[in-house]
């Protein structure tokens, strides 16, 4: 809007003129001088510039607008924003619509605790037909662990859309929408991103899961400042990607120990001083691989962890909710809350990741337990 020039702002034409002569053709020309340097310059009475830098200020800067009036702007535009349902009432409440378009969300977890799970059922939910709750889409799945399982994704499709997926051939045809890609390397990854970004236009894809990025660089650095300098690009792209294409983009993340050597988050933490007192608390501290850089660059943060024999979903990170806590059981049917009222969660525990005892309570037999 500073560029935009004067001439094209409806300024009476004697006063445009006179900007016109002196070469005083953009907003910012006009704006960069005080009043009593365009008076000299112009020849004109202060009366005559206090106008017109009024008008000249009126369009150049946009309108300011109120809580409530963003309120209407954005459930008018809801269908241009736009979220991929999880069908987990509780949560999909909590994030407005679930996940949501344009925008990086993360499940972080250690392992077996259901992040990849909660990826293939949102890989079938992107690719149902719109009145499943799906997106009628393509689904790009990178896929660097190898844990993407066909087998287990007609099974979460089976029991919980058994209308679509006992039709002939409707679970071949949704899982043909799914494109796994499975990079060894980071080089291959970044050639996979490099490709990814013309077919996410060409070929209706609605959905981009990579699970996990940690794993391409947990061989490769030591450190955690390298690691955070190898993924630079990469978690740009992804940001930009995920804005340009307005698709939701979900990304798994692993867990490491946090030793007291370690910097803190400052979304981590209250007191730095007093954590760092207590050593052994620290050593058991387990926090989000890639780093301060990578945290910041997400929108969504969805921590999956469990305690004394309980799954929690915790949506630790959020523009639009609050600090909540879902317990969840995996079933044959994928991923289910236990209760759709989240427990709100204060401090810094909303970021603590616990992984006590929960590798006795998957049961696939069961629609719960």
């Amino acid at each position: 809007m500073a560029n935009k020039k004067i001439a094209e702002m409806g300024l009476p034409k004697p006063m445009a003129n006179l900007f016109a002569a002196r070469n005083i053709l953009t907003a910012k020309d006009a704006l960069s001088m005080t009043e009593f340097e365009l008076m000299e310059l112009l020849d004109v009475g202060l009366a005559e510039v206090i106008s017109a830098v009024a008008h000249i200020s009126e369009i150049t800067c946009p309108p300011f607008q109120t809580a409530h009036s963003l309120m209407e702007d954005r459930v008018h535009n809801e269908h241009l924003a736009g979220h991929l349902r999880t069908q987990l009432k509780g949560l999909d409440e909590a994030l407005c619509g679930g996940i949501p378009f344009g925008a990086l969300t993360e499940l972080v977890g250690p392992p077996g605790i259901g992040k990849t799970q909660f990826c293939l059922k949102l890989s079938l939910l992107a690719a149902l037909p719109v009145n499943y709750g799906g997106l009628n889409g393509r689904v790009i799945y990178i896929d660097i662990e190898s844990k993407f399982s066909s087998k287990r994704m007609i099974e979460i499709g089976a029991k919980s859309f058994p209308e679509i997926f006992h039709l002939e051939g409707m679970a071949q045809e949704m899982a043909g929408r799914i494109l796994v890609l499975r990079p060894a390397s980071l080089s291959e990854f970044t050639e996979s991103l490099q490709q990814i970004q013309l077919s996410v236009l060409q070929h209706q894809v609605k959905l981009l899961i990579v699970d996990s990025v940690a794993g391409l660089v947990s061989g490769e650095h030591e450190r955690e400042a390298p690691r955070q300098h190898s993924l630079g690009w990469h978690i740009s792209f992804l940001k930009s990607l995920a804005e340009f294409s307005r698709i939701p983009i979900v990304v798994t993340n692993q867990v490491r120990s946090q030793s007291c050597g370690d910097a803190m988050y400052s979304f981590q933490v209250q007191n730095k001083h007093e954590i760092v007192k207590d050593p052994e608390r620290l050593e058991l501290h387990l926090v989000a691989a890639l780093g301060i850089h990578w945290a910041h660059a997400v929108t969504i943060r969805l921590i999956l962890e469990a305690s004394s024999g309980q799954r929690y979903i915790k949506v630790a990170k959020s523009p639009i909710s609050a600090p909540l806590a879902f317990p969840f059981v995996v079933t044959s049917s994928g991923i289910l809350l236990l209760s759709d009222d989240g427990r709100e969660v204060e401090g810094p525990e909303i970021n603590t990741i616990h992984c006590q005892g929960y590798n006795d309570i998957i049961n696939f037999n069961r629609e719960q337990l």
